[in-house]
């Protein structure tokens, strides 16, 4: 069972019941069955924060991943941490689903490249 948190710390109104689907959606097509994932929705501020302090970055972006187990291999009965998806509707704006299929991608373990460009592009096409 895929196991799904979303929160909105944002301040803005989101699309919380789309995000949720849309997740499903990827990691159903990544042969994902089994896992909690957590996303949240947050202000321009934290985001900025939360890239300083886990990138060296001072800025605003769109999407970060916070990635636990990605695909390792787990004790038996040891449910899947995926980790969490943070999103900024200030910067994404209506155009979130890109964002959140690329963070999906990077807690899956997808470095950026042609690759995980070529994922993202088929899984916004499937949705």
């Amino acid at each position: 069972m895929i196991a799904i948190e979303v929160e909105n710390r944002s301040g803005e109104v989101v699309d919380d019941v789309g995000a949720e689907s849309l997740a499903r959606d990827v990691l159903a097509a990544e042969g994902i069955a089994d896992a909690d994932l957590g996303i949240a929705f947050a202000t321009p501020s934290e985001m900025r924060a939360l890239k300083l302090a886990h990138l060296g970055i001072e800025e605003a972006t769109d999407v970060l991943s916070f990635p636990i187990d990605a695909r390792d291999d787990l004790p038996e009965g040891l449910p899947r941490q995926l980790g969490d998806v943070v999103l900024c509707p200030q910067v994404v704006g209506k155009a979130w689903r890109g964002p959140l299929v690329h963070g999906l991608l990077h807690l899956l373990g997808y470095d950026h490249g042609d690759e995980m460009e070529k994922r993202e592009q088929e899984l916004l096409a499937a949705h």
